[in-house]
């Protein structure tokens, strides 16, 4: 299989598996999206890291599939390519990319979809799909200017320059650089930290921040409301409260 669900520790591992490069055919594209929404019902699986092996994250499409796709086939294409994507920005539960070697176009946007992002100190990560004459079709012009606003991501996508890891992290496209012998490791110890957090009050964040970046402020707003008090009805909130009081805050054991 191109991409395994590997599970540990509460943590669900999505990895690429396609050498040389991770290149993302349909084929892969397909196996993303059912795993992703498999990692989203799974119980054992209470935070995800999305990892492409320690030389390569994923260099993007794969283009010589794509070179044989004419225009009526891309349209029907299209619509799955981004819900292969959308499906793991919509996992509910914590997930972290371990950037490795080349994140490229597709692989890039992969990196996007992720709540957080470390990257290897090697690590390339840009938008090039302007040299082929095209865009970003898989989430790029909409993630990546949402992530490190609209003058930064023109400045990617309309050169389609590589950015190094030290750059991506001043720009606010990667959140942490580590050696390239660490990434996986310090991925998984991030997700697996919060593995042990209370599921559905971390359910509830994600969601809500997403929705107000996607819609206006007084949407986003209600649905913090609508859950804020819903939390009010979980035994993690009970056992969080309890704990707080009793012991002190940041030692509470969710279930």
């Amino acid at each position: 299989m191109t991409v395994n669900l590997e599970v540990s520790e509460g943590v669900g591992t999505l990895r690429l598996d396609r050498p040389p490069m991770n290149a993302l055919d349909v084929a892969t594209q397909d196996r993303l999206k059912e795993l992703a929404e498999e990692a989203g019902r799974r119980d054992d699986v209470r935070a995800v890291v999305v990892y492409g092996g320690e030389k390569v994250f994923a260099a993007g499409a794969d283009i010589k599939e794509m070179q044989a796709m004419d225009h009526t086939a891309m349209i029907l294409r299209a619509r799955a390519l981004q819900d292969s994507f959308t499906a793991v920005a919509r996992i509910p539960k914590p997930v972290v990319a371990a950037v490795t070697g080349y994140a490229l176009g597709g692989g890039c946007e992969l990196a996007l979809c992720a709540d957080f992002r470390i990257a290897a100190e090697n690590a390339k990560l840009g938008q090039p799909e302007i040299l082929l004459g095209l865009i970003p079709g898989a989430g790029g012009t909409q993630r990546l200017s949402r992530l490190v606003g609209p003058s930064k991501a023109k400045d990617l996508i309309f050169t389609g320059r590589m950015v190094k890891a030290d750059e991506a992290l001043t720009m606010g496209l990667v959140d942490r650089v580590v050696p390239a012998a660490d990434v996986y490791a310090e991925a998984h110890a991030w997700a697996a930290k919060l593995a042990q957090g209370p599921a559905i009050a971390l359910r509830a964040a994600k969601e809500a921040i997403d929705t107000g970046l996607e819609t206006d402020i007084d949407t986003g707003l209600a649905v913090e409301r609508n859950w804020f008090a819903g939390l009010f009805a979980t035994a993690d909130r009970e056992i969080g409260m309890r704990s707080f009081v009793e012991e002190g805050p940041g030692k509470a054991k969710f279930l």
